[in-house]
Formats: C-alpha cells, sequence, structure tokens
C-alpha cells in the first residue's frame, strides 16, 4: 500500500512540475484592470478555444481559419492579435466574476480526419480582487507563479493521498470481520466434540 501512495504522490509531483514548465501561473489584478493570456502551440491547429472554469465549462473565445467567436459576456471587453497556434488574448476591464482557471484548448485533425483536443501553453489562474492594492496591479513572477501552483498542487495530493489511504481500512476492517466471525463459528463444534469425548471416558 505504502508504495502505492508513493506511486501517486510522483505522479501528482511530476503534474505540478509538468504544469509549470508548460507556462501555467497566476496572474493577479485589480478591478478595471487587464490581462492578457497567451496562448501557444509547438505544432498546427485547426481551431483554439479559450475556455473558463475548473471543468472548462464555459467558452470564453474560439477561433479557427474562418472565424473568431467571443462569449457575449466579453464581447466589449475581449481582444486578439496573432494567428493560430500563437494567439494573444486581451481582457480588459475585469471584474470580480472574472477570476478562474483558463485553458487555452486546442483542436485539429489528423490524417484519420479525427479530431484531437490538447491544451497549449499560456493557461493562467487569474484571481481579481478590489481596488486599493498595488500588488494587485502587476502580474506575479514566474516564481512566484510556480510556487503557489507547487503548493496547492501538493495540498491536492495529500488529500487524495488521505482519501486512499481511509478507504484502504475501510476496506481491510470489513474485510476482516467475517474471517473472525468464522473462526469464532468453527471453535462451537471443536468444544462440543471436546465434552462428548469426555462424557464417553468417564463412562
Amino acid at each position: 500500500m505504502s508504495a502505492v501512495c508513493l506511486f501517486i504522490l510522483i505522479l501528482c509531483l511530476y503534474g505540478t512540475a509538468k504544469t509549470a514548465a508548460d507556462g501555467h501561473g497566476v496572474e493577479r489584478r485589480n478591478v478595471g484592470k487587464q490581462v492578457t493570456i497567451q496562448c501557444r502551440s509547438a505544432s498546427n491547429q485547426d481551431m483554439l478555444y479559450l475556455k473558463k472554469g475548473l471543468n472548462e465549462e464555459e467558452d470564453i473565445y474560439f477561433t479557427d481559419s474562418n472565424k473568431d467567436t467571443i462569449n457575449q459576456r466579453f464581447t466589449d471587453r475581449l481582444q486578439f492579435h496573432g494567428k493560430l497556434p500563437n494567439v494573444d488574448i486581451l481582457i480588459k476591464n475585469l471584474t470580480l466574476n472574472d477570476t478562474g482557471p483558463y485553458w487555452c484548448v486546442y483542436k485539429s485533425t489528423d490524417q484519420k480526419y479525427e479530431l484531437k483536443t490538447s491544451r497549449g501553453s499560456g493557461s493562467v489562474l487569474l484571481v481579481v480582487t478590489e481596488s486599493g492594492s498595488a500588488a494587485g496591479q502587476r502580474s506575479v513572477c514566474p516564481e512566484q507563479s510556480q510556487g503557489d501552483l507547487v503548493l496547492v498542487s501538493v495540498v491536492i495530493c495529500a488529500a487524495v493521498l488521505i482519501v486512499v489511504l481511509t478507504v484502504f481500512l475501510i476496506w481491510i476492517i470489513l474485510k476482516t470481520k467475517p474471517l473472525r466471525s468464522t473462526v469464532k463459528k468453527r471453535q462451537v463444534p471443536v468444544n462440543d466434540v471436546y465434552e462428548d469425548m469426555r462424557g464417553t471416558i468417564r463412562r
């Protein structure tokens, strides 16, 4: 079991390091300020989505070789520059509701005409705070961004390990209970036979 936990921890740390290396970071801004998300891909792509949310549930921006589509909530606040696959997306007049993770999601078709989805570099966690904090007006340095990302990932990994250990212990307890009851049941006939033998000897 310890080997499994260690393996899970290694996977989590590897994913954290890879995320940091891919250029994912934290951007802090005050309300009313702006942020630029630089979506990048090393290979040719057919489509780019800028998605928001932990599960990428909201489409903020979409582009392909023919058209560009902007979410209505960002129509007057979003500008884009560049050409696929490298696009800079500027979001202006930030609000508290803009806080959240933003993902650069690419889609392309392979030789079999199958659509493949991949995440590019440039995805960020945007934190929008009330005005008045000078620190909120500038981007967090890369070292601090990666440090925050590593800290969050380590906490998540620790929580996952705790859940795994708890489930394992419950499984062990449930598995050992039937064994104990079986042992007790088997002891009863042995005692009865022993008593019968004593009675036979006395006679």
